[in-house]
């Protein structure tokens, strides 16, 4: 990677090993950071972060924990983040129902879950072709 790229996660982060050497900190407002290549003891110690700063760099990551006993510098195979955004699927164009196919869908999955609904479905599909 050219381009320096630095993401910061704020915290408190509650962490879990996932398996051997994959963590996962969790952060308050649904973000999150997992690593891969982090040594287990030098996590294990290093108690609650209250933030955590990835850099990206050539062959893996560099992670530094904030904790109250410092900065802990990890240098980890790889690192991904989760941001969420706010309101994500009220810019993204997506189809929306009107009240009429709303009322459709509804009266087919209704169909749908009696026995035989499924039969009933066919045989009305037959009928309007």
């Amino acid at each position: 990677m050219n381009a320096r790229m630095q993401r910061v996660l704020g915290g408190p982060l509650e962490g879990r090993e996932l398996v051997s050497g994959v963590w996962l900190w969790s952060a308050p407002g649904g973000g999150g950071l997992m690593v891969r290549g982090a040594a287990p003891a030098e996590i294990a110690g290093s108690g609650t972060p209250r933030a955590a700063t990835v850099d990206w760099l050539e062959g893996g990551a560099l992670v530094t924990l904030i904790t109250e006993m410092g900065p802990l510098p990890l240098r980890t195979r790889l690192a991904v983040t989760h941001e969420p955004l706010e309101r994500l699927y009220e810019r993204l164009p997506l189809a929306t129902l009107d009240a009429r196919a709303r009322r459709f869908w509804r009266r087919v999955f209704v169909l749908v879950r009696i026995p035989g609904g499924r039969n009933l479905l066919k045989l009305l599909a037959r009928g309007s072709r």
